[in-house]
């Protein structure tokens, strides 16, 4: 009996030591060693990425030098978008559709230009008959007054008889040429009137047809 119980003890004993040595190696596997440092923040980092800062200028010319430095490379951003501006500016004149504004984008709208621009127009006088009033204005002569006041009427009058005239004619041939386009009289007479009462030179985007030349 004594053997036996000496061998029950001996096994306890080394499954015990198995058991230790399984949690042991599970606990080794489950736990992650740290780093030895911490976890850096995302400002450190993106400053990693950049590089390092500059020291800060410990003479004064050299601080001039590097505020030369800046005001160079503002200088070259600052041409750069002066050049971008005047491409998109030249484009746009030219009449080209990625620059010009959505009002003015479309077949539509650039058969009324050429439509308006291949006539010459007494709304082409809209604003130098505004200056001429202003002027008038400034005279200290009633007579003088009383008469550019009168003609500017009648001006305006004939002016506003070809407007409408001149509205209809050309939402006509809008809907002759573009029947599957939708079409409103009042917009497209009032699209027409803008353009023709403004100076021939000063248009946006310029003439793409002379007074006389027919709309192909």
């Amino acid at each position: 009996m004594r053997f036996l119980r000496r061998k029950e003890a001996e096994t306890t004993d080394a499954d015990d030591v198995v058991d230790t040595a399984e949690e042991e190696a599970a606990q080794s596997k489950a736990h992650t060693p740290g780093k030895g440092r911490p976890t850096p923040k995302r400002r450190e980092a993106e400053q990693r990425k950049r590089g390092p800062v500059a020291p800060p200028p410990r003479t004064t010319r050299e601080a001039m030098k590097r505020a030369r430095g800046n005001k160079d490379e503002r200088k070259e951003l600052a041409a750069k978008r002066r050049e971008i501006r005047a491409t998109q500016r030249e484009r746009m004149m030219a009449g080209d559709e990625k620059y010009l504004m959505p009002r003015d984008r479309g077949p539509v709208k650039s058969f009324i230009r050429d439509s308006v621009d291949s006539r010459r127009n007494l709304l082409g006088l809209f604003m130098p008959l505004a200056i001429l009033i202003f002027v008038a204005l400034l005279v200290p002569d009633p007579r003088v007054q009383s008469f550019t006041t009168l003609l500017c009427l009648l001006m305006l009058v004939a002016m506003i008889i070809e407007g409408v005239l001149m509205g209809s004619r050309i939402t006509r041939q809008v809907r002759a040429r573009f029947p599957k386009e939708p079409v409103r009289g009042l917009s497209i007479g009032w699209y027409s009137f803008i353009r023709a009462s403004q100076i021939r030179k000063l248009r946006v985007p310029k003439p793409k047809v002379r007074p006389g030349d027919k709309i192909v």
